[in-house]
């Protein structure tokens, strides 16, 4: 199993007229260890309007930064939303190969639909239509990429005529594709389209995972022509992790980002039954809402993830035992959200460096 860092870039209130200057700053400095100490990859979110939860809306920028100063890490788009407007699939296509070009290689492009009332109502995006833009937008893509003339002729993105989408990736035929997903079928429709797959479903013991990634692998083995030019048939996965010198210190530095981060990150997807009248493919928002309405937020306290293996947090030895977990249940790259909430960047930097000094030699 491979290590990546995950970044949501949170911005805790109170604000100051640095805050976000610092938080991109830390973000930076954490991305360029990573890289020293031995993580495959770093990859970040698309978020919009969510107020300290996420203020990360043009990831791009940063993954240039990254990619001017890292030599190995790969960078990970985590994800790029493909429904209309939020990309044009045609600039998607010129701008992941812009970044594959100046970092010699090292774009893994995740891709995803969106899934919270704030973004898809701020942008006017159709909720009910966002599974079949995604599709389709990773189709023009792919196109984009590797048809010396191409001409989109969509539902939903069309072009007058053929034309030559400039510049190509360095990665041949494409970089890697992936698809994240929150729910069950969309686990199944991830390994349909031969991607690999970005299952962002938080605050769950690691054992919980394995179905989910079968109903992936199923999805796979049905896939007889892969979106892309090749299939993707890695399985990725997120959690929150943070690393100390003994337990006790990293049980207190993350007692309260961890249940911060899952419970909000709930409340965010909830909020979509309120706007939607049929909820469609979004069928989990609903579930989740239940859990909200029923008071089940109160059962995911820092004492219930902890216990539960549903965050990596402790010494390096009880970093290594639950990271076993989720290698046992099929994960193949782990992804390290260092910072749900509001550790501390030296702290988050230790952890960073403890992973690399004693975890990550443990998986090789």
């Amino acid at each position: 199993m491979k290590f990546g860092l995950f970044f949501e870039i949170p911005v805790a209130r109170p604000w100051t007229p640095t805050s976000e200057l610092e938080a991109y700053r830390s973000t930076l400095a954490q991305a360029i260890l990573a890289d020293e100490v031995g993580f495959h990859s770093v990859w970040s979110v698309e978020h919009h309007f969510l107020e300290e939860y996420s203020h990360c809306s043009n990831p791009e920028i940063l993954y240039g930064a990254i990619a001017a100063r890292t030599e190995r890490i790969r960078i990970g788009y985590g994800v790029r939303l493909l429904p209309k407007p939020y990309n044009h699939p045609i600039r998607t296509a010129e701008s992941v190969a812009v970044l594959d070009l100046l970092s010699n290689g090292r774009v893994e492009l995740g891709t995803g639909r969106s899934s919270t009332r704030a973004e898809l109502e701020g942008f006017d995006v159709d909720p009910h239509a966002t599974r079949a833009m995604w599709s389709e937008a990773l189709h023009h893509i792919v196109g984009a990429w590797t048809e010396d003339l191409y001409q989109a002729q969509g539902e939903y993105w069309q072009m007058g005529a053929p034309r030559r989408v400039l510049p190509r990736p360095l990665q041949k035929p494409h970089p890697p594709l992936w698809g994240a997903t929150s729910s069950p079928d969309g686990h199944y429709e991830i390994g349909k389209h031969g991607l690999g797959l970005c299952s962002f479903t938080v605050g769950v013991p690691p054992e919980d995972l394995k179905d989910r990634l079968q109903l992936y692998r199923n999805g796979l083995a049905e896939c007889a022509t892969p979106v892309g030019k090749f299939k993707n048939e890695q399985a990725a996965t997120f959690t929150m992790v943070h690393c100390a010198e003994t337990d006790a210190e990293a049980f207190a530095d993350a007692a309260e980002s961890f249940p911060w981060y899952v419970q909000t990150a709930v409340r965010h997807i909830a909020s979509l039954p309120d706007w939607m009248k049929e909820l469609g493919s979004y069928q989990y928002a609903g579930q989740l809402k239940t859990v909200v309405d029923g008071g089940g937020m109160d059962y995911l306290t820092f004492d219930f993830l902890k216990e539960t293996g549903s965050a990596v947090v402790g010494d390096p030895t009880r970093c290594i035992e639950i990271a076993r977990r989720y290698e046992a249940a099929g994960c193949d790259l782990l992804l390290c959200l260092v910072n749900p909430y509001k550790i501390p960047h030296d702290k988050v930097m230790r952890s960073i460096r403890l992973l690399g000094e004693h975890v990550l030699p443990a998986f090789r």
